[in-house]
């Protein structure tokens, strides 16, 4: 019988249709596994489209519902051919965001046969007395035998944190949004001041309950987009049922044991996630883009219709 952790370990190590390189694996193997090189490698591929000063170019703002590894690959190569890690203008780059910085050190990792995952949650770095969304990556540390959890776009000199072994448990600088759903439910926090923004209507207990969810598909190797929705997700701006708040209970405390290695809550996750739903994303998911545009994405088919735009 095989060794249920070993199991979970190669399914990290080994691509999903998202981090799937196609014809690129090269350029993923030309670039080292340490810190230092992942860091300098997808902060130089994607320019965030909502933080960089000056914004993004119009080509750059449509990237960033390019969620397939290989599609972004694809651009990249057309911009500017070679290796992934020469220095690019910003007009060769890709508009993405957090998501796409860990999601690329994740695909680099696993090209190497390194188990690895991204995570998503709510990070304290960023702006002063608020929480933003945030997308960070995991290592699997064989010495240590742990997730080793790093934000593959922070310079290690600019914060006074081991960027590349964030602490765990400390939300003024990172924690998971199963860890954040857990302390509003406790009365710990109202969730105000976590969610996109403090300029934008997206935040609060029904953004986070959002993250809850779309953290077990990126820990389940399923790499959403951040505005992707499917099965007992609430749609923007919807009053959470007590259905949705009590599964999304559930599964906060299930990720939160299993991340604190309780193996009998790593099974649950793994059931679940095969068997409900309500929380495996099927064959077509909606997608609300930050572009304006509303549509239905085929997961299989790789597409997606754009149905109408936010007016």
């Amino acid at each position: 019988m095989t060794d249920p952790t070993v199991a979970r370990l190669e399914r990290s190590r080994t691509h999903s249709p998202v981090t799937d390189p196609g014809p690129h694996a090269g350029l993923l193997r030309s670039v080292g596994t340490d810190f230092d090189a992942l860091h300098r490698t997808v902060e130089g591929l994607v320019d965030h489209y909502r933080a960089t000063p000056g914004g993004v170019g119009p080509e750059q703002l449509d990237d960033i519902d390019r969620r397939w590894v290989a599609s972004q690959l694809d651009a990249l190569v057309e911009r500017q051919p070679g290796p992934l890690d020469t220095p690019r203008a910003p007009e060769r780059r890709l508009g993405g965001c957090c998501r796409d910085h860990a999601v690329l050190a994740v695909a680099i990792l696993r090209e190497h046969g390194v188990p690895a995952r991204s995570r998503l949650g709510f990070a304290g770095y960023f702006t002063r007395g608020f929480h933003n969304d945030h997308v960070v990556a995991e290592r699997w540390d064989a010495a240590g035998g742990r997730w080793r959890r790093f934000d593959p776009e922070l310079d290690p000199a600019a914060y006074a944190f081991a960027v590349d072994d964030l602490p765990r448990g400390d939300a003024e600088v990172f924690r998971t949004a199963a860890e954040a759903w857990q302390a509003h439910r406790a009365g710990l926090t109202d969730l105000e001041d976590h969610g996109v923004g403090a300029d934008t209507p997206l935040f609060g207990p029904g953004f986070v309950h959002l993250y809850v969810f779309a953290d077990l598909a990126h820990r389940q190797g399923c790499e959403v987009l951040l505005w992707d929705g499917w099965g007992a997700m609430a749609a923007p701006g919807e009053e959470l049922t007590t259905e949705q708040l009590e599964l999304t209970d559930r599964i906060a405390a299930l990720t939160v044991a299993a991340d604190a290695g309780d193996e009998s809550a790593e099974a649950l996750l793994d059931e679940i996630w095969a068997s409900d739903p309500r929380v495996h994303p099927g064959r077509f998911i909606e997608t609300w883009s930050p572009t304006g545009r509303i549509g239905r994405t085929d997961l299989e088919g790789r597409t997606t219709e754009w149905r109408r735009s936010e007016t």
